[in-house]
């Protein structure tokens, strides 16, 4: 890599005169920089803030090889010095070769220590190179829109209008004290802040939303999935989490302490993690599953706004699409998991926007991204009294090509070709349960307080609405 590379106002690796065709650069999970992907490479290594990560990563591979380096030639030091000195110390010499003897036999001594230090510095080179490399985050699709704020977020399609209200929609906290759907105080005085207890009808819900879902993705050919709601941590950091990050302002997993498990954010996880080490035979791709698992979330971090009611809460259940493929599968995989995302809140009758995510949204493992918002009566800024409303996060889907599946080591054959190649890995939310009931109480509320239940929720909900409470 040229020394006298800078970094421009964008965040991308600026070097004179254009790319260097000699720069090849092997990185362990990430595969080849070269200059064939350079551009690319770069601009989507840094797309999520990142941009002295290269930087950081040449810097401690550095460390790690000069380390490496001072170990072998002490080690080689110390060895010859003490082979030669024991020679010497069996034959008669004179006093003062005999202490010139007994000098190189301590500098021996001396050097065997030194070996000792720089394995420990060798060690902690290779620790925060590993920790560096797990920063790196994916490419970037050439399509995705660059930058770093919501606003750069790009709307690509919408379906239903926002409801007009003709009286003043209550938010999804008040509805469930005074229907007697959730309970925070319980839950604050149970667990703390940010958890719940569901009750009643709401309770109901959630198993229907939970079975809405799963059929739907049975319909569609996904194999169902229960999964552990633990994982070690080595099967997080390879789907692109970061458990070890020492700083609690940042971490969003929760650790099992004396143990090398963490509770899961996402099945995303247990699903990515459940062919760790194998080889598919691409006959038998794509392998599509649909998990069902509770998620932990620190949510370090997460906007004010959020910390009441149901949209930002430690635990919530959720139902996740998966998929293992080939490069040439994921395009249409990808665009498959939002159009059934897209068709369970349609069925729900839920108005929602489709966002493609930009570049400096993207998260470490994504290379492309798109985020799914239902309509929320009660977000927003009150305006002459009433709520404007807004689009709340409701799924995502993210193709991450063989970001995970490098890491984890998940690797297909083809019949006729040597060796084998990375698969690709795809996941998508289809239901998140807290979130869909956030947007379905407020969205189905009526003037008596009551709630609609939709459609294709009444099977599993056993009732039409959910009636005002007395005195609500």
């Amino acid at each position: 890599m040229p020394a006298d590379k800078t970094i421009d106002a964008s965040g991308l690796l600026v070097m004179p005169g254009g790319i260097d065709p000699h720069v090849h650069l092997e990185m362990p999970f990430m595969g080849t920089f070269s200059s064939d992907n350079y551009e690319t490479g770069t601009r989507a290594a840094l797309h999520g803030g990142t941009t002295c990560v290269i930087d950081f990563i040449l810097q401690k591979q550095g460390n790690s090889l000069r380390a490496a380096l001072d170990e072998w030639s002490g080690r080689a030091t110390g060895n010859a010095v003490g082979d030669y000195s024991f020679h010497m110390a069996v034959t008669d010499f004179n006093d003062d070769t005999k202490l010139e003897i007994k000098e190189m036999i301590a500098e021996g001594k001396r050097l065997r220590e030194e070996v000792a230090s720089k394995e420990k510095e060798v060690k902690q080179a290779e620790a925060d190179l590993h920790v560096a490399l797990l920063a790196i985050p994916n490419m970037t699709h050439p399509d995705a829109p660059v930058g770093g704020t919501p606003g750069d977020n790009k709307v690509v399609k919408k379906w239903g209008e926002p409801r007009k209200f003709d009286f003043v929609p209550k938010d999804h906290v008040a509805l469930a004290e005074k229907l007697d759907l959730v309970d925070f105080d319980a839950g604050a005085k149970v667990t703390g802040q940010k958890f719940y207890f569901l009750k009643n009808e709401a309770v109901m819900l959630e198993l229907a939303l939970v079975q809405y879902a799963m059929t739907t993705l049975l319909k569609e050919g996904f194999t169902p999935i229960i999964t552990p709601d633990m994982a070690r941590v080595e099967v997080l950091e390879g789907i692109g989490f970061m458990p070890r990050d020492p700083n609690p302002e940042t971490r969003q997993v929760y650790t099992i302490a004396d143990s090398d498990l963490c509770l899961i954010a996402t099945a995303e996880i247990t699903l990515g993690g459940m062919h760790r080490d194998q080889i598919f035979d691409d006959t038998k791709l794509p392998k599509k599953y649909v998990g069902l698992s509770h998620c932990f979330r620190t949510e370090a971090g997460a906007p004010g706004r959020d910390t009441k009611g149901l949209y930002r809460v430690h635990q919530f259940t959720k139902v996740e699409m998966f998929a293992f493929c080939t490069p040439e599968q994921s395009e249409a995989i990808h665009l498959d998991i939002l159009r059934i995302e897209e068709q369970i809140f349609q069925g729900l009758g839920l108005p929602y926007h489709v966002l493609d995510t930009c570049t400096g949204d993207l998260g470490g493992p994504a290379y492309r991204k798109y985020d799914l918002e239902a309509w929320m009566p009660c977000r927003g800024e009150i305006k002459d009294g009433k709520p404007t409303g807004e689009y709340g996060e409701v799924t995502s889907t993210s193709n991450c090509t063989d970001f995970q599946a490098r890491r984890l080591n998940i690797r297909y054959k083809t019949a006729g070709q040597k060796g084998t190649r990375i698969a690709y890995t795809l996941n998508g939310t289809a239901v998140a349960v807290t979130r869909a009931i956030v947007a379905i109480l407020e969205n189905y509320q009526q003037v008596d307080g009551s709630i609609i239940i939709p459609e294709v929720l009444r099977p599993w909900v056993g009732k039409d609405c959910i009636a005002a409470r007395s005195g609500s």
